[in-house]
């Protein structure tokens, strides 16, 4: 019986993924800029830290949170709002501004302390 709970589980996350893939978002949460062939799902609040709720993201841009911040400092800001607002990514989203959906470039940002 285990095993039949545990597929069923399994199907069921996979349609929720399938639902959320297909309702194809139009624009990237962060930067605002249409997105391309590929979508990232970030969660917010990280689900190391209680979060559930994903918003769509483009890979690079799902990088550049994740070199500028750690999980506790993305639990502090709590919104996107404020992670918007810290200075790597303010820069960052400067200059992704111009770039076409399906930009790609290495993210080498390093982690600041989350002082």
């Amino acid at each position: 019986m285990a095993g039949r709970i545990k597929r069923k589980a399994g199907l069921a996350a996979a349609a929720a993924r399938t639902e959320r893939e297909s309702a194809a978002p139009d624009v990237c949460a962060l930067c605002g800029r249409p997105l391309g062939r590929r979508v990232e799902w970030h969660h917010v609040v990280p689900r190391s830290e209680g979060g559930t709720h994903t918003v769509p993201l483009h890979p690079i841009c799902h990088r550049a949170i994740h070199a500028s911040a750690d999980n506790v400092t993305l639990a502090r800001a709590g919104t996107l709002e404020a992670i918007r607002e810290r200075p790597p990514l303010a820069r960052f989203l400067r200059w992704i501004a111009d770039k076409p959906a399906d930009f790609h470039a290495p993210t080498r940002r390093a982690r600041e302390s989350s002082q």
